[in-house]
């Protein structure tokens, strides 16, 4: 009986322990989710943020006019940038690596470059 639980209990540890393995895919998607969720994002849709900005993120944007002017940010891009990255959370269940990174891809180039 002892025995049973012991093993029962580590069966549960396992499998609460399983989701902490995401994928790099899965690492992408969340990154760029939380991006899209940002003020700059908000400023291109006309909606409102949902988050305040990453720690990391610089306290105005550079000045001048950027590197690649083909990737100003459209609120069209980033709605579409959406349908792929929901495209890519399928393929990364399905655990068609390749596909994800590449629909991730994509989906990068269609937000450009956020403000």
């Amino acid at each position: 009986m002892r025995v049973a639980l012991v093993a029962a209990s580590g069966l549960l540890a396992l499998a609460t322990a399983a989701p902490a393995f995401a994928t790099p895919c899965a690492e992408q998607i969340a990154t760029i989710e939380r991006r899209l969720e940002s003020p700059g994002a908000a400023s291109v849709t006309g909606s409102t943020p949902t988050q305040t900005g990453s720690p990391r993120a610089l306290p105005a944007p550079p000045a001048g006019p950027p590197s690649d002017p083909a990737s100003k940010p459209t609120a069209a891009g980033i709605e579409q940038a959406r349908t792929l990255i929901a495209a890519a959370k399928d393929q990364d269940r399905a655990g068609n690596a390749a596909a994800c990174e590449d629909t991730m891809t994509r989906a990068k180039e269609m937000i450009g470059a956020l403000p």
